[in-house]
Order: C-alpha cells, then structure tokens, then sequence
C-alpha cells in the first residue's frame, strides 16, 4: 500500500506546518487562551483564508472536497501546535454530520459560511450518565404540530459555548440506551430555553454543559432521517477520533523532539545528560512508541470513510488503544526526563502531556477500546 502524499498533499503539509510555527510559538498560544472564547478569532479567519475549513466538504459548497487524508495532515500541524481553535468540533463533528447527513437546504444554507470562518458548530451529544455510550440518550424531542420541543441536558460540548448553532441528538422514539430512536436536530445557540454553561478543560481548550428546557425547533432542523440518527453521530464520531490519533501524533511529535533537544542541553557532572546511555534508551523507547502510533493513526485515516460500520469501528477502536497507550508512554517520559521543570505551567512540555491525555478520554479512553476490540475478535480475523 502506497503511504506517500501527493505533491497537493505535501505542500499542504508544509504550508500548514509553517502557519503554525510562524503563528502558534507557546506564548502566543498562552496569549490566544486568553482571548474572550478561549482562542484567537484572527487565527480562526486565517485558516478560512487558507482554505483549511473547507477541506472536506465538496466543491459545489465552496470546499475542497479533500479526504480524511487532509484532514489527518491539518490535525497532525494542529497537535503539534497545541492549537486552541475550534477545528474538530466545527469542520470535523459537526461538519461531518452535516455533510453526510445534512438535507441539500441545510448545506447550502449553512456550509458556506462555516467554510468562510463566518459559522461555528458544536455536536451536543454526550451527556453525563453515558460514559462513552453512544447511544445512552436521554434528552427528549417531542412532536408539536410540524415542530419539535427539546428537554434535556447535554455534557462536555466541546467548544459549546462559542458555538453559534448546536447540533443537538434527542430521542424522539424507543429507551434510553435503544440503538433506535435518535434523532439530530439543528438548534441555534440563543434560542429561548437553551442554556450555555462553559468553563475551560484541563488541557486548555473549552467545552459546555448545555441544558435545554423545551426548546422549540421547527421541521427543517431534523438533520437526517428520523430515529436513525445514532449511526451518523458513530460515523461522526469515528473520524472525529481518526482526526485526534492525527492531533496526537502531531503532539506525540513534538514532545519527543523537545526532550530529545533537553537532553543534549542540559548539563550534569558537566556532561549533557543526553550522553548517559540509559536516558538515550529512554528516548529510543519513546521513538518507537510514537511510531507505532503513527502507524494505527494512520489505519484510523484510511478506515474513516469505511461504509461498512463493523469493520470501520473495529479498526478506529485499535488505533483509539494504541493512541492512547503511546500517548501516556511518550508523556510520562517527556516529564519524567524533564525532571522538576516539566512540572511547570510555564514550561510547554506538560501542556502537551495534558492534551493528549485529554485527547485518550475523548470517545472512550484506551481501555473502553481494547474491550470492544476484543468484543470483536480481535483487529484481524482468524485464518
């Protein structure tokens, strides 16, 4: 199999990777947090003039019509950045439902202008008693004549509280925990009866508790069909965590090649400690953990799109294992090989430790996958 990038796709690597080193130096990023929705809206505006925001959505809407290939490329800058900007939650979640899902009204309506940075998303989904239950719905939506009446809460929105519309699931058929019975509504930020709690996360970015007290929608929100919503948000969500293996590579990245540069900087007994064999061991073995990330990051991108849900499941959920693992690996050494400083909140390097831990808990942390892994006989079927 061919794993070379196109002359397109190099040249968006190294333009994106230049924005970022340009534009994204770790006090600039301190700076950006800082800013009133917890990230810089001239990066936001910037990425839309390069094009990045409309890289999978199809030409007839403005886009690129790029492939989870340019998207793994833009994420893997993104991790090694630490950036802030709502990239996921907008193009990659709730883009992705709208773009798969979404009515021809509803794209044209609202696609252009997430494209031109004009537009944010956030996917309301989660909520507290779920875990990583995808389809533990409890929020209600109930038919009113031609419209629909919302009531429910929803957990850790991710960058809910700069989003200018929601797309919010609500079971409009069946139990809390049927497959059967979700439903994907559109739902305008300010609209009466719907709250916004927002608050920063561990790793810097921010999220949203949204509470919904009968929220009136009318027939054109419903995204999709009706009570077969669940199989979008899984569709949703599965190139949501292919995008994060690619963000925490990228971060993964970084992390090895700060503490390889410590190790040849820092001095004891008068000699730079990079020189001390067991800690040049120590940073093989973290080399080798960030390849082999790299590589199931990799089968993640090629397994997003993959029409058949078993199969595409089985392999997001292996490389959700393997993300996971080497992110705690690679961190816990970039720390431990830091010694004091790396404890610091104005060093970067535990930043980094801190996002992707975060990013091992989004969808189900290394464990929760390894159990569905072994639900489903294993990544590779027995001969």
């Amino acid at each position: 199999m061919d794993f070379d990038l196109s002359e397109e796709q190099r040249l968006l690597q190294e333009s994106v990777g230049k924005l970022i080193a340009d534009e994204y130096e770790f006090e600039k990023r301190k700076a950006y947090a800082k800013e009133p929705a917890g990230y810089s809206a001239a990066r936001w505006a910037q990425f839309a003039e390069l094009g990045l925001l409309g890289i999978p959505f199809p030409e007839t809407l403005g886009g690129s019509g790029g492939s989870a290939v340019e998207t793994m490329i833009v994420m893997e800058a993104f991790g090694r950045g630490l950036v802030l900007e709502p990239y996921l939650a907008t193009v990659v979640l709730a883009g992705g439902i709208l773009r798969r899902a979404g009515s021809a009204g509803q794209q044209r309506e609202l696609i252009p202008s997430v494209i031109a940075g004009k537009l944010r998303l956030a996917l309301a989904h989660g909520e507290r008693q779920a875990r990583y239950d995808l389809a533990d719905v409890a929020t209600s939506a109930r038919s009113a004549g031609e419209s629909w009446v919302l009531s429910g809460r929803k957990a850790v929105v991710i960058h809910g509280d700069s989003a200018d519309r929601l797309i919010v699931s609500a079971r409009t058929a069946g139990d809390q925990r049927d497959k059967v019975g979700i439903s994907l509504f559109l739902v305008d930020a300010k609209a009466p009866g719907l709250t916004v709690q927002g608050y920063p996360t561990v790793d810097g970015l921010r999220a949203a508790e949204i509470q919904l007290e009968n929220v009136k929608v009318g027939p054109d929100a419903l995204i999709g069909e009706r009570d077969r919503g669940l199989a979008i948000v899984e569709q949703a969500v599965d190139a949501g965590i292919a995008a994060l293996a690619a963000e925490a590579v990228g971060a993964m990245t970084a992390m090895h090649e700060i503490t390889v540069d410590y190790l040849k900087t820092r001095k004891q007994f008068g000699v730079a400690i990079g020189s001390f064999q067991a800690l040049q061991h120590r940073a093989v073995d973290m080399l080798v953990s960030l390849e082999q990330a790299r590589s199931m990051a990799y089968l993640a991108t090629m397994m997003a799109e993959e029409p058949d849900t078993a199969e595409r499941r089985r392999a997001i959920s292996a490389a959700k294992v393997q993300i996971g693992r080497s992110a705690r690996f690679v961190g816990q050494q970039s720390i431990q090989l830091h010694g004091g400083i790396g404890m610091t909140m104005e060093y970067k390097i535990g930043h980094y430790f801190k996002r992707v831990s975060m990013i091992d808990t989004l969808f189900g942390d290394a464990e929760h996958h390894l159990k569905l892994v072994a639900e489903a006989g294993g990544l590779v079927d027995p001969l």
